[in-house]
């Protein structure tokens, strides 16, 4: 397993910000909904007649701050005619489809982290865990998000005995049977299509994890294959 060394800096810095783009206008509030359920606040909303542009911080201590910034706001006009003509052109969702389509779609399904994605780190396994029992309910019940999101859980490698029997009593995560590529913590992604990603505009995964405390080693850390 090979690791790079890395040279001391003497400033800091931190991820900014993310733009994310919802496909249709009157998605705009379902979308705010979705991240406000995922835990981010929304420090500014404005109105726009192509859809409503919103600003949400990770934690509200980063409300004044230029970082841990995610802006909201409809698919610009451009974009959304690339993603239109290339859906065209690849038979996107009808019995035409383009092998590749098929293909891309069935790789995402193996694994959520095969293409675009998005990922935060949540600090407390109680707030992971409400929010992936959150994030189902909303999928059966929320009027606004049903069927809308596809929530797919990845417990750490098996091995540490605590985490393990954790996992095993957790309403959240007791029957989830697939596996990171590390080990010490835990990745939940859900995937939407009220947030557009790639050239044809298909889903985008939003990706949280949490990294049990006290380990030098853990699924952020180090990949293992």
């Amino acid at each position: 397993m090979a690791t790079l060394a890395v040279d001391a800096q003497d400033y800091m810095r931190s991820m900014g910000h993310v733009a994310l783009f919802y496909p249709n206008s009157e998605d705009g509030p379902a979308a705010a909904k979705l991240l406000k359920l995922a835990g981010f606040v929304e420090t500014q909303m404005l109105p726009f007649p192509q859809g409503n542009f919103y600003r949400f911080v990770v934690h509200d201590s980063n409300r004044s701050r230029g970082d841990g910034i995610v802006y909201l706001s409809a698919l610009p006009a451009a974009q959304a005619a690339v993603n239109k003509a290339a859906r065209e052109a690849l038979g996107y969702g009808t019995d035409k489809e383009h092998e590749a389509v098929k293909a891309l779609r069935a790789a995402v399904e193996a694994d959520p982290e095969y293409t675009f994605h998005v990922g935060t780190l949540v600090d407390s396994f109680e707030a992971i865990e409400k929010m992936t029992l959150d994030f189902m309910d909303a999928n059966e019940n929320d009027p606004d998000l049903k069927g809308r999101l596809k929530v797919t859980v990845n417990r750490p490698r098996q091995g540490n005995e605590q985490i393990d029997a954790l996992l095993d009593a957790s309403p959240a995560f007791g029957n989830v049977t697939r596996y990171a590529y590390g080990r010490n913590g835990l990745q939940l992604f859900v995937e939407t299509d009220l947030l557009s990603s790639g050239q044809i505009g298909d889903t985008l995964i939003l990706e949280f994890d949490y990294v049990w405390p006290g380990y030098d080693s853990h699924i952020l850390s180090v990949v293992e294959l």
